[in-house]
């Protein structure tokens, strides 16, 4: 059972003992369970953990994880699948844009959401996922993963619980790196678009001109093409259709 808030603040997880437990666990299933174990300690027992870079379909978020690496509720998880939120969920938007732990309310804060962004965090919240942290966890090549911890209480403090919960996170990717074997080499690397870059894109991707897009996002037409052609010159693409193909496989929008 979760603890309750006031548990909650008098614990914290053992990290070493969580490293001394995972380096003796063999299988992605059991790791999981630990790492939910151990993250519930912290109030934050809903966990997800995914890779984001690969080409190879089965480390790709394109669909729901396998049971071992997602405990989110399973309406949610259903609801998520069907409505193909990964393609516009800003927390895995975000982590590949962002270089150290960050709190899903802040998402709000920081950045002006896309009013479909808006509704997936909301819709979160209401499937009882009330406040969130993801740990992005980088590799050779441009490899990406990630740990998104949830927590079900209104009180939960995820500032103050970020440092654990992003150690957690680190140690359960390099115990699951020592019992799975290498990623494949034709994984493509990533491509490091700016998060007004990625917007531009997207726009563009939804057949809106230049001048439009200016609007949109509150620059002039001229710095909207300043960023398109840095996007084509990065995805190494003849053009800004071609882009727009290329950086939709590859999931960057």
């Amino acid at each position: 059972m979760p603890l309750s808030s006031s548990r909650r603040e008098s614990r914290g997880p053992d990290l070493f003992s969580f490293v001394e437990c995972a380096t003796q666990t063999r299988s992605i299933k059991a790791l999981f369970e630990l790492l939910v174990s151990f993250a519930s300690n912290e109030g934050f027992n809903k966990v997800a953990y995914a890779a984001l870079t690969c080409s190879n379909e089965r480390r790709l978020l394109d669909y729901l994880p396998p049971p071992p690496t997602i405990n989110f509720p399973s309406d949610w998880c259903q609801r998520y699948a069907e409505q193909e939120y990964r393609a516009i969920d800003p927390v895995v938007r975000r982590t590949a844009m962002l270089p150290r732990p960050f709190l899903w309310d802040d998402l709000t804060n920081k950045y002006k959401l896309q009013p479909r962004e808006l509704r997936v965090l909301h819709e979160a919240r209401e499937a009882g996922l009330k406040h969130g942290i993801s740990v992005p966890l980088f590799g050779s090549q441009g490899r990406l993963a990630f740990v998104s911890f949830a927590s079900p209480f209104d009180d939960a403090d995820p500032q103050h619980r970020m440092a654990h919960l992003a150690t957690l996170a680190s140690a359960f990717h390099n115990a699951v790196a020592q019992i799975t074997p290498p990623v494949d080499e034709g994984c493509e690397p990533d491509i490091p678009l700016t998060e007004r870059e990625t917007e531009c894109l997207y726009w563009v991707a939804e057949g809106k001109s230049a001048w439009v897009i200016g609007r949109l996002v509150e620059v002039s037409p001229n710095t909207v093409n300043f960023h398109m052609k840095n996007v084509v010159r990065k995805l190494g693409a003849a053009n800004r259709t071609n882009a727009v193909h290329k950086a939709t496989r590859r999931r960057l929008i």
